[in-house]
């Protein structure tokens, strides 16, 4: 079974970042245009648990297309008592390809992220 997962660290603590915000919006096209992709409401929103991760798939089975991941690393941070971070909402842009599964991990900090297409 395909899926789409994803994991959040906080490098900036050295751990996990439990709590996070994330939310799944799905684009308007299929994949496969070079152009710009416009994208609707969140098919998924989910917390990380203490591990960084969240407790289900994002997705079972996606269908192929383009898809966003926000993570929510401002509010993140304010509870954690930065009173300012640079980075708000870390959009992750990705195209999704039939009988594929898909692990997305952002690692981060308050100033700076990194993403890659994990296993």
């Amino acid at each position: 079974m395909e899926k789409l997962t994803t994991h959040a660290l906080d490098t900036a603590a050295g751990r996990p970042a439990a709590g996070l915000r994330v939310r799944l919006l799905r684009g308007d096209d299929d994949g496969h245009s070079a152009g710009a992709s416009s994208f609707g409401e969140p098919l998924v929103e989910a917390t990380t648990n203490a591990d960084g991760r969240c407790d289900q798939p994002l997705l079972s089975n996606p269908e192929p297309g383009r898809y966003r991941l926000l993570f929510a690393v401002g509010d993140y941070f304010r509870a954690r008592g930065v009173d300012s971070p640079f980075l708000d909402e870390v959009p992750v842009d990705f195209v999704i390809r039939a009988g594929e599964s898909y692990h997305v991990p952002l690692v981060f900090t308050p100033w700076s992220y990194s993403t890659y297409r994990g296993s």
